[in-house]
């Protein structure tokens, strides 16, 4: 049986984030669809010869099911290795594997509080997130309550893939790549140059633009932002508070941090909208570099930029691919490991060991490799080759992840040093938003304007926050009508604001997106994420308003510029999502699906998380 050798320098990769984590871990199912939607659910598509995953059983009502909860990124790759593994027998029992994708933060949530299969989906007897550290912190997130320690033992690796920051190959190849080693302080020096991409002869890139995700809210951003700090200090290990609060090393994270487009729940918003970009032509001009996992970017270079196996080969190759550059000081691993969950019976727990053996088998090792993951012991596979922009001897230091008060106090200080935001959310109350929501005892404005007010507390200090309301003719021929002006510290104004909506009249859609945007635009702010969160139940009703084709032609005009990112949510099922994830492509943002409103809460706190 393989183990991997990098989880034991990182078991305590999480008892660090209990107190940032938890905003985070309530996104639970989310799932980036191309074109830059994100939907609610938990598992896949339904179909095939048994469940709601399209996944196909053999046993029937006399055997034994055993439900895996495994990471977005590999679940499609696990459960075509469960649909081979079906029908085997143990102990006289013959066994069903049943995978549904379940995001790692949210599904530790799940499990710290109470698995609720209504709101969480099937009850897993076996987890697999994407790194050891979430089954820490699930251990301390337990500890002293009456569910015990939901988790034991040992959990080995069933594949594995290390952080990278993936480039456009032209703009690494500018920097030196391959020959040249590059890391953080590569990035610091180019984000704080003022020429740009002009001191490398390519004035046509415009700014270092880097993209990375919230760490808070995931584990590469956590990943990235460790990466940082170590960078800053010249250490490997042995990261100390001091450290951490020293002015050098603030600067250089500030510095990096500065050069962030927009932060994020998911990689693949950026790896989506890279890909759409690219098949504009104008790839280089969204991003420079993103943190990712090795992995992911193999799979962007196959035009699949989610990993999904059932999408490979769905979309053309990139023109311009991307490659991976190791940190030169080095960088963490994303171990996935296996863990078998304490309410497992007898019979489950056989099952769930003996498909644990089946993954570690060559035949399973080697379809890992077949999508670019590393093996359970590290080694790396046929892809991880030059020719695909990856590096087989890489990477060459392993970073120590540190103690966790000193992680807690890393995460204190990004919060402390990201960069802020300049944004404007635009709530819909035309009266369709007074509909009653089944189950709730609310309508669709309430438990919007509660998600909002949840979400409050993301924001810091340091960004500027406003809000407007809008259905038809609320200000004279505007239908939007400015509640909160943008400004620093007014939780408390927004909060006031959003329990007084009331529901009333059609959607002026197209006119207030325009209007948001040029509202924005013209107070941008250059050291900031300027961005509309946009919700709405509907479609355009103003018979009266611009077209779509002329929103679209002027939220366009800007592109390859910094400009104003429109992240839009599609509440209810008359919302026009197709519409909205038009708007958000367009803007380099993302469009989110809350089309079932009790999703609301949820996706309202992961749109902030680009913030």
């Amino acid at each position: 049986m393989y183990q991997s050798q990098q989880p034991r320098r990182r078991r305590s990769f999480a008892p660090f984030i209990v107190a940032i984590i938890l905003a985070g871990a309530l996104i639970v199912g989310l799932k980036l669809f191309f074109g830059g939607g994100v939907n609610l659910g938990f598992g896949g598509d339904s179909g095939g010869d048994g469940d709601a995953t399209g996944q196909k059983l053999a046993c029937g009502d006399g055997g034994t099911t055993v439900t895996v909860a495994a990471s977005s990124e590999k679940a499609e790759l696990l459960r075509k290795m469960a649909n081979r593994y079906n029908g085997r027998e143990v102990n006289g029992r013959c066994v069903d594997v049943v995978v549904a994708s379940k995001p790692s933060g949210g599904a530790m949530q799940a499990l710290a509080r109470g698995w609720d299969t209504e709101q969480d989906g099937p009850k897993p007897d076996v987890w697999s997130p994407a790194g050891t550290g979430w089954i820490t912190l699930l251990r301390q997130r337990t500890e002293g309550t009456d569910r015990g320690q939901i988790v034991t033992g040992d959990n080995p690796s069933i594949a594995t893939t290390p952080l990278v920051i993936a480039m456009p190959k032209p703009m690494a190849q500018a920097l030196g790549w391959p020959g040249k080693k590059l890391g953080w302080s590569d990035i610091l020096e180019l984000a704080n140059d003022p020429k740009g991409w002009a001191k490398y002869g390519h004035p046509e890139w415009g700014r270092f633009r880097l993209g990375k995700t919230n760490p808070n809210f995931s584990t590469a951003g956590l990943n990235a932002t460790v990466g940082a700090y170590f960078a800053a200090t010249g250490l490997s290990g042995d990261l100390s508070e001091k450290n951490i609060g020293d002015p050098k090393t603030r600067r250089f994270v500030q510095g990096v941090e500065r050069s962030i487009v927009h932060y994020g729940d998911t990689t693949l918003t950026f790896l989506a909208n890279l890909q759409h970009a690219d098949d504009q032509g104008t790839a280089m001009s969204y991003i420079s570099a993103v943190t990712v996992e090795e992995k992911s970017v193999w799979d962007y270079n196959q035009g699949n930029p989610s990993g999904d196996p059932k999408t490979l080969g769905d979309h053309p190759k990139p023109k311009v691919p991307l490659v991976a550059i190791y940190p030169k000081e080095g960088t963490l691993f994303s171990d996935n490991p296996y863990a078998v969950l304490s309410w497992a019976g007898d019979d489950k727990r056989a099952a769930a060991q003996d498909f644990l053996k089946f993954l570690h088998e060559d035949e399973q090792q080697k379809e890992f490799a077949s999508y670019a993951f590393r093996a359970a012991d590290g080694k790396a596979g046929e892809l991880i080759t030059a020719a695909n922009g990856l590096d087989p001897k890489q990477p060459a230091t392993t970073l120590s992840v540190p103690i966790p008060n000193v992680l807690d106090r890393t995460l204190k200080s990004w919060a402390e040093l990201r960069k802020p935001a300049n944004v404007l959310i635009v709530m819909d109350t035309s009266g369709s938003m007074g509909a009653d929501v089944a189950g709730t005892g609310k309508t669709k404005l309430d438990l919007a304007r509660e998600a909002a007010i949840n979400a409050l507390p993301q924001f810091g200090p340091n960004d500027r926050v406003g809000l407007w309301m809008f259905s038809l003719k609320q200000d004279g021929n505007k239908d939007h009508l400015e509640l909160v002006p943008m400004g620093r510290n007014n939780a408390a104004a927004l909060k006031e604001r959003l329990n007084g909506l009331i529901p009333d009249g059609g959607t002026g859609l197209y006119d207030t997106t325009l209007a948001s945007y040029q509202h924005v635009l013209s107070r941008r702010d250059g050291d900031a994420i300027n961005a509309v969160v946009f919700l709405t139940d509907g479609k355009n009703e103003d018979n009266n308003s611009i077209s779509l084709n002329t929103l679209m032609s002027r939220l366009s005009k800007e592109r390859g510029q910094e400009t104003v990112r429109v992240f839009t949510i599609a509440y209810g099922a008359d919302a026009d999502l197709e519409t909205l994830k038009k708007i958000s492509q367009t803007t380099d943002a993302a469009a989110y699906d809350s089309r079932k409103p009790g999703s609301i809460d949820e996706v309202f706190t992961a749109v902030i998380s680009n913030f």
